[in-house]
């Protein structure tokens, strides 16, 4: 394109006009066209202007010289303050999350308010983003949403507003998903996985809901704890918070409880939990409500009879891998127990005997490392008994110390306190090192399967530790206990759409890692309004679930369109 300056001769005079050059696409070619009129010369002599021609020619000059400069500075790439980053490794979960067809139950939801912003749209954001670059909620607001591919419309404080009523309404946004996923996937509750964590806030004073209590972690800040459960498959089925100092033990009761009138869990279950939550009380609740339970029993508490049982040599059965190395030592039982605990309601002790089958094993490696543990332990102890140390130095190795204010004949000792190492004690746990013993109703159920079962629980360890770590959802800065509750969904969505796609699309044939290093490293850069270059680094789970999918995941060079297929992949 140019300009240049054109001069008609016509009767009444020269009559001059600035014309402009430019590509015409139906000619395929050169065109021309006036850009300006200026009159005849005889008129704008008349008007002041000696020599028109000369003139004119000057500010055609001028308007190439501009022409030219527009040209060059659009040719040097300027720093934009968008960034030509799209993070779009979410998208196999955005596929999950769009066959269930939960987005038409939750905008009924939405009538009921007033919002002026699509509530589906601002938990799927959350959802993604928190799965490519977890951070604070105003930091994913204003960094990590508009890097998504898709863009979401909705202000900070919709943001705020929303996640407050996905809060308060987070268990029919669960029953939606759930209802959802029964339709493509169904859930197995034959077994049902339990566990609870908790989460800690960078807060010194407590509140009704963020309570100072025993943290996972070992940190002295309030605290909110979470109950997880997991159907047979290892995927979520729901969760539920609850006060960081009340006791673990009876969320189970109460999750399960809800669920069944929720119609997510019908028919009986097998409870599968630690021994955190084995307690009278919930081995009652699961009986008296016709299901059935496998939980862990601590060894060190057992009565003397059942200790000299554990430790009789007769009946253990070696489980040995592929190679015919033992993995294990096993030997089982049937027989009457007693359990007893203070009934809630009326404060008197309740008494039931059940008959149940108790499983003891016996794991090689377990025992060393555990011996190893106690005797670092009792080192210790030893060193700051010598050392004359106080009380409060001895931390987890007090318990194999025993603290006495009288000597034995019971007089006083001049106010000083005595220590003697508990060798007893010691000789006890050295003996029980590497012995765990399972408890459940499932009497016909072989002792094999019944381990089988209860060590499925690492994946609701893993759970937690994807939220913990891959999720970032700790420390939370959040206030309110409804907005709270709005961001541990989000955490759990994010785990439950991360699950499907490991569980029931990718048949469990890679570990988590490889989806997180896939969902947060998998990204474009824009290069032109239509083209994109794919900044992932090549791995071989990439170039396995390119083929797995039919998407070019390993190309260089990525279109628009090509990207806008991944986003809408049905698997």
């Amino acid at each position: 394109m140019a300009y240049f300056l054109k001069k008609s001769n016509y009767k009444k005079g020269t009559y001059l006009q600035i014309y402009e050059s430019f590509y015409d696409p139906e000619r395929k070619g050169g065109a021309h066209r006036s850009y300006k009129a200026l009159g005849y010369v005889h008129e704008l002599q008349a008007k002041g202007i000696d020599d028109p021609v000369a003139f004119y020619k000057e500010e055609v000059v001028k308007l190439n010289q501009e022409l030219k400069a527009a040209k060059d500075e659009k040719k040097v790439r300027q720093i934009s303050d968008v960034s030509p980053e799209k993070l779009i490794g979410y998208f196999p979960m955005k596929n999950i999350n769009d066959q269930l067809s939960v987005k038409k139950y939750i905008d009924l939801m939405q009538t009921a308010t007033d919002f002026r912003f699509n509530v589906f749209d601002m938990i799927s954001a959350l959802v993604y983003a928190r799965l490519v670059h977890p951070c604070s909620k105003s930091k994913t607001y204003d960094e990590v949403i508009p890097k998504l591919f898709d863009s979401y419309d909705f202000s900070l404080n919709q943001l705020y507003d929303g996640l407050e009523y996905i809060g308060c309404e987070y268990e029919k946004i669960i029953e939606i998903y759930n209802h959802q996923i029964k339709q493509m996937y169904k859930f197995d509750t034959s077994h049902t996985y339990f566990d609870c964590t908790n989460f800690y806030f960078e807060i010194d004073k407590e509140d009704d809901f963020r309570k100072k209590g025993p943290s996972k972690e070992n940190r002295k800040e309030p605290i909110v704890g979470l109950g997880l459960l997991l159907d047979a498959n290892q995927i979520p089925v729901s969760m539920k918070l609850f006060p960081g100092n009340q006791s673990e033990k009876p969320v189970i009761r109460d999750i399960i409880l809800d669920l069944k009138k929720r119609n997510s869990v019908s028919g009986r279950t097998i409870r599968i939990a630690d021994k955190g939550l084995n307690c009278a009380e919930n081995i009652f609740h699961a009986l008296n409500n016709g299901d059935g339970y496998i939980f862990s029993k601590s060894v060190k508490i057992l009565p003397e009879v059942e200790k000299t049982w554990v430790l009789l040599p007769n009946d253990y059965k070696d489980v040995k891998n592929a190679n015919g190395d033992v993995i294990y030592r096993m030997k089982e039982c049937v027989d009457d127990f007693e359990y007893k605990f203070n009934d809630p309601g009326t404060g008197k002790e309740k008494k039931f005997k059940i008959t149940e089958k108790r499983i003891v094993t016996y794991n090689p490696k377990l025992a060393k490392k555990q011996i190893y543990e106690i005797k670092k332990e009792v080192e210790k102890a030893r060193l700051l008994k010598a050392s004359q140390a106080k009380k409060s130095e001895y931390g987890d190795c007090a318990k194999y110390v025993v603290f006495t204010a009288a000597d034995k004949k019971g007089n006083e000792t001049d106010g000083k306190i005595k220590v003697s190492i508990n060798e007893e004690l010691i000789k006890k746990s050295l003996e029980l090192a590497g012995y765990n013993m399972l408890v459940t109703s499932e009497i016909s159920m072989s002792g094999r399967d019944v381990y089988d079962a209860y060590h499925h629980l690492w994946r609701i360890e893993e759970a937690f530790r994807i939220m913990k770590s891959q999720l970032d959802a700790r420390p939370v800065y959040l206030q309110k206990k409804d907005t709270i509750t709005g961001h541990f969904l989000i955490c759990y969505l994010a785990v439950l759409l991360t699950r499907l796609l490991q569980f029931k699309i990718l048949k469990s044939n890679y570990c988590s890692e490889d989806l997180f290093e896939f969902v947060h490293d998998f990204r474009t850069a824009k290069i032109s309004d239509r083209k994109y270059i794919n900044l992932s680094r090549g791995t071989a789970f990439i170039k396995e679930f390119s083929v797995l999918c039919n998407l070019p995941l390993t190309s260089y060079f990525l279109s628009e369109g090509e990207i806008k297929k991944m986003l809408s992949h049905r698997f």
